[in-house]
């Protein structure tokens, strides 16, 4: 039995006792000696984290190197004595030192990974912290989940997408990942290969590498989703203590995905389910354009609009809201505007009959949700609006000579009391002009109080350039890009639903805007 000094013996006991408790002492076996770091022929990988993957060698534990046998005494120098070997608990404290190491890496990039949440950013975070471990420069994963349901996606870290096309050239047998596997692949020197494929080493030359090292994207819980392959410039492999490290780090990272994949999904459903519910195409009226964008929230919400032509040469015009979000909100908010297209019919002259009825209705079949909505009767060949708001922002007018809010009366939204009515207003546009109709998303989503976001959106509306104001999509389009603080692409033409990449606020924006020739 080692001579191990109490002091030093306690805290090894200890340490180890409180790592078996975290569920990692299975881990330490894997590793060798930190002491002396293993030698890679790859450069060495750059900080992750502000934390150096690599353990360096405490100085307390380094000797002097000893002379060689035979070598020659320096003239005058004085004798160095031999250096004596660390003792057992320097080798010890020094292992612990290793895996301590290791494991606060492993714990900031898995909290770095578990703070993604959407796929894109969380494939970027998985290839550049694996990058790090594995000592790599460049890399790609592949997203191909076993169950065929999608959604496919390639990301590259170093690679642009010619470099992934040429890749997608590689005979599917021959690439250096395989996203139908379950064990990792090291590949130390591609062109050292008997039988490499011809396409694989073209390419590989092409692209500048000599060396891979894949992993699976699979667990038994979240089943096959595809492969992460990291490109080395030069013949090089991980050594056991990076591979096994990456391998812990890929599994956790796999799991991740499979619930953002789930996540993704749900949105793609949602947001599928919502663009069947609105209309596929807005109609053609003499006497106006019309245009409307879209863009749902994350989990989908109940907002909407419509145009439907009416006797008379008429137009009905609607945009509302229902609270909540998800597929509930969503099956409500068609509920809701399919029956106000048959109360337009029936009598949409009189928008306040209209949202009276709709109020009723709401009452009876959905107790539990309440509604805004705003209903308009449009006469293009008068250039005229007569509209109704129940708990609706007003209209915006734009024009050569005007940008204002309409005066709408203020009521309280469907479904709030006991019965709804409010009186109607009429507008009188001029030709040229714009009437721009939108949900209270728009404005919940700058972030602002209200006062401050209807100030935020006429100055976007007065700002509309001169030569787009003839096209009410870019009117549109402008509005959207400048009241939005992300900037991001202004939404998704009439007929379809979708977000932003990235976006995940829980509104939804509706915009339709008429402008009268």
């Amino acid at each position: 039995m080692l001579d191990i000094p109490s002091r030093v013996r306690v805290h090894v006991e200890t340490l180890l006792a409180a790592q078996n408790d975290m569920g990692v002492r299975d881990a330490f076996e894997h590793y060798a000696p930190v002491w002396k770091p293993d030698a890679m022929s790859a450069p060495h990988p750059p900080k992750v984290a502000g934390i150096d993957p690599t353990v360096p060698t405490p100085a307390h534990t380094v000797a002097s190197a000893a002379p060689l046998s035979g070598a020659p005494a320096v003239p005058g120098a004085a004798a160095v004595p031999a250096p004596h070997p660390p003792g057992p608990g320097a080798l010890l404290q020094d292992r612990l030192a290793g895996w301590v190491s290791d494991l606060t890496t492993l714990h900031e990039l898995t909290e770095r990974l578990s703070r993604t949440n959407a796929l894109d950013p969380a494939l970027h975070e998985l290839l550049r912290a694996g990058a790090a471990l594995v000592g790599a420069r460049r890399g790609l994963v592949v997203l191909e989940p076993a169950d065929g349901l999608g959604p496919r996606s390639t990301v590259g870290l170093g690679l642009g997408r010619a470099d992934l096309g040429h890749l997608e050239t590689v005979p599917r047998g021959a690439l250096p990942y395989d996203t139908g596997g379950t064990a990792e692949a090291v590949r130390p020197d591609l062109f050292a290969e008997d039988g490499l494929d011809p396409r694989h080493r073209e390419v590989a030359a092409r692209l500048g590498y000599a060396a891979s090292y894949a992993r699976p994207l699979a667990t038994d819980s979240a089943g096959r989703l595809g492969a992460v392959v990291w490109l080395y410039d030069e013949p090089a492999e991980p050594d056991e203590r990076r591979r096994h490290l990456a391998g812990l780090y890929v599994r956790h990272a796999t799991e991740h995905l499979a619930r953002l994949l789930e996540v993704e999904r749900t949105r793609a459903c949602v947001a599928t389910l919502t663009g069947e519910l609105l209309p596929s195409r807005l109609p053609r009226v003499a006497g106006v354009q019309l245009a409307a964008r879209h863009r749902t929230g994350p989990r989908g919400g109940g907002d909407w609009y419509d145009a439907l032509p009416l006797p008379d040469a008429a137009l009905g015009l609607s945009v509302g809201s229902v609270t909540g979000s998800g597929p509930g909100a969503v099956a409500a908010m068609g509920r809701l505007r399919a029956s106000l297209r048959a109360y337009a019919v029936m009598e949409g002259e009189d928008p306040v009959a209209v949202l009276s009825d709709l109020e009723l209705l709401l009452r009876l079949t959905e107790p539990a949700r309440s509604a805004t909505a705003l209903f308009a009767y449009c006469e293009p060949a008068l250039r005229k609006i007569t509209l109704a708001g129940a708990g609706h922002s007003p209209p915006l007018l734009i024009g050569e000579r005007r940008t204002e809010f309409a005066e709408t009366s203020v009521s309280a939204p469907l479904g709030m009391l006991a019965c709804w009515e409010a009186p109607s207003v009429e507008i009188q546009a001029e030709g040229g002009e714009t009437v721009l109709l939108y949900t209270d998303g728009l404005l919940h989503r700058t972030g602002d109080p209200m006062d401050r976001a209807f100030t935020r959106l006429h100055a976007a509306a007065a700002s509309v350039p001169r030569a787009v104001r003839h096209d009410p999509g870019a009117v549109a389009d402008h509005v959207l890009r400048t009241v939005l603080p992300d900037g991001r692409d202004p939404g998704v033409p009439a007929g379809r639903a979708g977000a932003g990449p990235g976006d995940d606020s829980e509104e939804d924006v509706v915009l339709l805007a008429v402008r009268f020739d």
